[in-house]
């Protein structure tokens, strides 16, 4: 008989189930009582403290800030992270390479690295030395955390009060953190960066390793980096010896160098280290009586030619340098590929070209990048004054390139069976949203391709992109020498992925040699002090790629000589010589672009402003077409003309030739002076001549007679 007070399991089950639920309740019940309780008290506490009125206004816009700041901080360090990634790199190593560079013909043309310049030690530098340096860049160093907030407040309101910048509020811990890390660039995102790597430096080095490097690494005009090396450029003496007038005409270089270097402009040179004396005595470093005798007796330098770097080029060339030589000897010599006389012609086009029509067209910076088609560079102009802003343009700055982009797109074409021939449709076309235009809102009908990028068609572009492809056209472009990455998108055939003008002139050289890839490159040889060979690019140098078909070459080469002859690069003619290239403009008129080529040289000008603002209706065919042929015009000059692939030679290049010895018959038929070159032959010679010089020793290595009579026998070779 079942006994009736006995319990089944499954009505056990249930009761534990119901007793859960109850505790569960229960819980709640009383956790819910117990916060309502808590958040009582906190309702009752902050009571105490409620205001209204003028009070509760400021209250709230106080709490308001304070989110904000939060929020806005946030923000800076999204901005500030990627700062950090050239901490994780050996930074103290970075320039510890003593490198002479020599050009082509092995004259020495400049040095960068610090590993000779930072010998003398902070404690050895004379004490006005140190205070004319801090009286001008950084009168609080020594109290602050790396910002000086009152300093940048200071500045603020000297600027405000003078209508324009005339004081800086970087501190020589921000000054630094741009010189190792950072470039001159003139945004918002890198003040933000150097603010945090500031920071770090404060918190990973003393102030007195902070300020050895600043006045070891600062850019001192004249090719030179830090006092050590100035002092010697401008004065002829060791920095220890320094006397308080030639160090206030030392601490005025921080600023400007290229202003106001004293083997270049000597009346501003003395005007700037009057200011820096007068920072002196406000700062309170020393009285007027103290500084008087350098007032009246300001600082001489030393005889020297008005000195000309190519600073641009020996900061891409010491990359290079460092790439090349991994480690071991840092004491060396390297034979670049840079032409002394094209670099000037270089410089002259840019410079006049911003001198005469800059502010015309409201422009304020220039690029040029000339190579031989194997990739040899010849000139660098990577901005206006390096003195100003040492950031390279020509290397460094990615900005749109245009219509210039369209030659990749036509090459794709011409590889998948198109010839210059080929009859496509210039009409309206829309790819989902996006309807590209014709610069004159005009359509032609069906065009070939060759008129097509004559005139610089859009739609024709974009309709060879759906036919052969996008990615195609960004492979094509990837392999002929664009190393910037490219976005593939719809736009993608008009140009709007930046790339550097190193990149463009490097990818126009696969037309003129042929459809080959160039490797660009500033070095060919480095050697030790002592001589021996580290590197020699004849020897090393990878074989040219073959990256464009011969039918593929003449086709482009024909279309890019007619934008020249009939299209919208008729300002970059060259008399006697077969020219080839193609203009390109951005939207807004931000970017302007001129690349071409010849047999001998492919160059690429970018005109632009370094904020990204718009000019003043500034076109490819304008500034860019007429600074390239002005460049290219000297750079041909006393050059045997090279032919083009599949173009035959003007018919004034053999009587140009052939005259050349005589200078009143280069008159050309309508009474141009053409331009007067040597013959084959002299060309020839000269050529043997100089790899007879690229083979021996700089005459600096030469220490005895042995040494001497063998560069006697070899250069009477």
């Amino acid at each position: 008989m079942r006994d009736p007070f006995k319990i089944s399991r499954k009505k056990k089950r249930f009761f534990r189930a119901l007793e859960l639920d109850a505790f569960i309740d229960t819980y709640l019940h009383d956790g819910s009582q117990t916060l309502g309780d808590i958040y009582e008290s906190i309702v009752v506490f902050f009571r105490r403290f409620s205001f209204t009125g003028f009070r509760k206004l400021l209250g709230e816009l106080a709490s308001e800030s304070f989110t904000l700041g939060v929020a806005g901080a946030l923000v800076l360090l999204a901005f500030g992270v990627p700062a950090f990634e050239a901490i994780g790199k050996d930074w103290r190593s970075q320039s510890e390479y003593s490198v002479t560079f020599l050009d082509r013909y092995g004259n020495e043309i400049g040095k960068r690295g610090i590993l000779l310049d930072d010998a003398v030690e902070i404690e050895d530098l004379p004490d006005h030395l140190i205070k004319t340096v801090m009286a001008t860049e950084d009168r609080r160093f020594f109290d602050h955390f790396g910002i000086d907030i009152l300093g940048t407040a200071r500045a603020i309101v000297e600027n405000a009060r003078a209508g324009g910048v005339v004081q800086g509020g970087s501190s020589i811990t921000q000054q630094l953190a741009k010189n190792l890390f950072l470039s001159n660039e003139r945004t918002l995102q890198r003040k933000i960066k150097e603010a945090y790597l500031a920071l770090w430096l404060e918190a990973n080095l003393s102030k007195r390793e902070i300020l050895k490097f600043y006045l070891d690494r600062a850019y001192m005009g004249g090719g030179t980096f830090g006092v050590a090396a100035a002092a010697d450029f401008y004065f002829g003496k060791e920095a220890t010896e320094l006397s308080l007038a030639e160090s206030a005409m030392l601490a005025g270089l921080f600023k400007a160098p290229a202003r106001y270097a004293p083997h270049i402009n000597l009346p501003a040179a003395r005007a700037r280290a009057n200011e820096v004396l007068t920072n002196m005595v406000q700062a309170g470093f020393m009285t007027e009586g103290q500084v008087v005798a350098a007032r009246r007796m300001p600082a001489t330098p030393v005889a020297r030619e008005n000195t000309s770097s190519p600073d641009y080029f020996l900061d891409w060339a010491f990359e290079e340098v460092k790439r090349l030589v991994d480690g071991g000897n840092k004491v060396l010599i390297a034979r670049t590929t840079i032409d002394a006389r094209l670099q000037d012609a270089a410089e002259t086009a840019v410079e006049s070209s911003l001198r005469e029509s800059g502010e015309a067209y409201d422009v304020g910076q220039a690029a040029l990048v000339s190579m031989e088609p194997d990739g040899t560079v010849r000139a660098m102009v990577g901005g206006r004054d390096y003195g100003q802003s040492t950031f390279n343009r020509a290397t460094r700055a990615r900005r749109q390139p245009g219509s210039s982009f369209k030659p990749y797109v036509y090459a794709t074409a011409l590889e998948n069976g198109y010839t210059p021939e080929s009859i496509v449709v210039d009409a309206p076309i829309r790819i989902g949203n996006w309807a590209p235009k014709n610069y004159g809102r005009s359509y032609r009908g069906r065009v070939t391709l060759k008129t097509a990028l004559t005139r610089s068609i859009n739609t024709i572009p974009v309709r060879l992109s759906i036919a052969i492809g996008r990615q195609p056209i960004a492979d094509m472009a990837k392999r002929m020498g664009v190393e910037s990455p490219l976005r593939v998108t719809r736009a993608l055939p008009l140009g709007p992925s930046e790339v550097t003008v190193l990149d463009m002139a490097t990818g126009y050289s696969a037309f003129a040699n042929g459809g080959f890839r160039a490797q660009p490159h500033a070095v060919l040889n480095i050697r030790t002090s002592s001589g021996e060979v580290l590197y020699d690019r004849r020897t090393e140098a990878p074989a040219m790629e073959r990256v464009l078909t011969e039918k593929t070459v003449i086709g482009m080469v024909e279309m890019l000589n007619n934008v020249v002859l009939a299209g919208t690069g008729r300002r970059a003619q060259l008399p006697g010589i077969n020219a080839a290239g193609k203009t390109g403009t951005t939207q807004a008129y931000r970017d302007a672009w001129f690349v071409g080529f010849t047999g001998n040289y492919s160059t690429a000008v970018w005109f632009g402003n370094d904020n990204f603002t718009s000019t003043r209706r500034l076109t490819g065919g304008r500034l860019p077409a007429e600074t390239w042929q002005r460049y290219m015009q000297a750079a041909h000059l006393y050059a045997e003309i090279k032919p083009l692939p599949g173009l035959a030679p003007p018919p004034n290049v053999d009587i140009a030739v052939q005259t050349a010895d005589n200078p009143d018959s280069l008159a050309s038929d309508n009474g141009a002076v053409g331009a007067r070159r040597l013959s084959p032959v002299t060309s020839r010679a000269l050529e043997q001549l100089e790899n007879r010089l690229i083979e021996i020793a700089p005459v600096s290595q030469l220490t005895n007679g042995k040494e001497t009579a063998a560069l006697s026998a070899q250069t009477a070779k």
